[in-house]
């Protein structure tokens, strides 16, 4: 199979999640249902289907599979975001990592390597990081 050339923006935000959900080994179900329920209730993702998330996962997963695939994936990903959907992309990883209450330290080093290759400012991807830390808190 050729490599991928070049995503749209909805399916890099999706590879984004994906990379934080498999860092650990894998994608859990709630990650799994963290990330249908975004495609489903946030604007950016407002002509998108379950049909096409699915389809994106597994071109994610396909992609991060391939020789030197991590780096492919970020320089896809980066290509196909403005700066605008790169502070997209990190939330929405932030969000996938809080979906399991514990992150592990492959998910967190993972979430680093993302905002550094979507050059992201790091008090930019803090605020970002707290505000997600502040929807998932428990009593």
């Amino acid at each position: 199979m050729l490599a991928r050339r070049e995503l749209d923006p909805q399916e890099a935000l999706i590879c984004t999640m994906v990379l934080v959900a498999a860092a650990d080994g894998g994608m859990t179900d709630r990650e799994i249902g963290v990330m249908a329920g975004l495609v489903q209730t946030l604007p950016v993702f407002h002509t998108f289907t379950n049909d096409g998330l699915e389809s994106a996962t597994d071109m994610a997963v396909e992609l991060l599979a391939e020789d030197d695939g991590l780096n492919h994936a970020a320089r896809l990903i980066r290509d196909a975001l403005g700066q605008r959907l790169r502070e997209t992309a990190y939330a929405l990883a932030c969000e996938v990592i809080a979906a399991d209450h514990a992150a592990s330290q492959a998910a967190l080093q993972m979430l680093e390597f993302v905002g550094a290759e979507l050059h992201l400012d790091p008090l930019v991807a803090a605020a970002l990081q707290r505000g997600v830390r502040a929807r998932y808190q428990t009593i």
